[in-house]
């Protein structure tokens, strides 16, 4: 069992398990989000509901530490290539043998936790933080917050650009998983990679959406 942890497939296997993990919270994250949509009482309703919800709230530390996992795995198995791969392939075999993704795939991950970090201070700290840890109340409604922080033109752009990090980071990500705990083959592999770039790019649009929206139309 130790070897899960020390060894290059179990570190890889880990990460993927913790990913899929995250991808399955993407969805619920962007469905609650596109709530605002339907107008403040909607949105803040579906808030509370997530906010107050037993289950919600028995999952988020298993959340942040699915997050920890991925990211610590992630770092481990990059300077783990580093090492074992000093001399860097030619850009012309690179480009034969992987998608730009893939040979990105920690830059895009920087650009995600960083923004993620962004994230969880403009509005997790205003929201689930102040509520359901430190047992205050909001001076301002989710719905209001969301709208205050979407008119902001340099915050909608770093936003977007998360967004579409988010996009490539879960186009490669998604179907190597699967890859990586050994439910992938030449058949599947196609197919896989078609249900990634289909997910990335529903979840992505519903993201991309949400700032669009409260830009240009409130």
């Amino acid at each position: 069992m130790s070897n899960i942890f020390s060894s290059s497939i179990g570190k890889k296997i880990v990460m993927s398990l913790s990913g899929l993990f995250l991808i399955v919270f993407l969805i619920v994250h962007v469905v609650t989000n596109l709530f605002v949509f339907a107008g403040a009482e909607t949105y803040d309703a579906a808030c509370h509901f997530m906010d107050t919800n037993p289950i919600i709230r028995i999952m988020v530390p298993f959340l942040a530490l699915g997050f920890a996992i991925h990211i610590i795995y992630a770092f481990i198995l990059t300077l783990h290539n580093m090492k074992a791969r000093p001399v860097r392939y030619a850009v012309k075999d690179l480009k034969g043998s992987s998608t730009w993704a893939s040979r990105n795939m920690f830059i895009l991950g920087i650009i995600v936790c960083g923004v993620l970090v962004l994230h969880l201070s403009d509005f997790w700290a205003h929201m689930q933080l102040q509520t359901l840890i430190l047992g205050n109340e909001m001076t301002v409604t989710p719905y209001e917050l969301v709208v205050a922080k979407f008119q902001n033109p340099i915050f909608v752009a770093i936003y977007i650009v998360w967004v579409i990090a988010l996009w490539f980071h879960l186009t490669h990500g998604f179907w190597s998983a699967f890859q990586s705990i050994g439910l992938c083959n030449q058949i599947w592999i196609k197919r896989w990679k078609c249900l990634a770039s289909l997910y990335a790019t529903v979840v992505v649009a519903g993201f991309i959406a949400i700032p669009l929206y409260v830009f240009f139309c409130l």
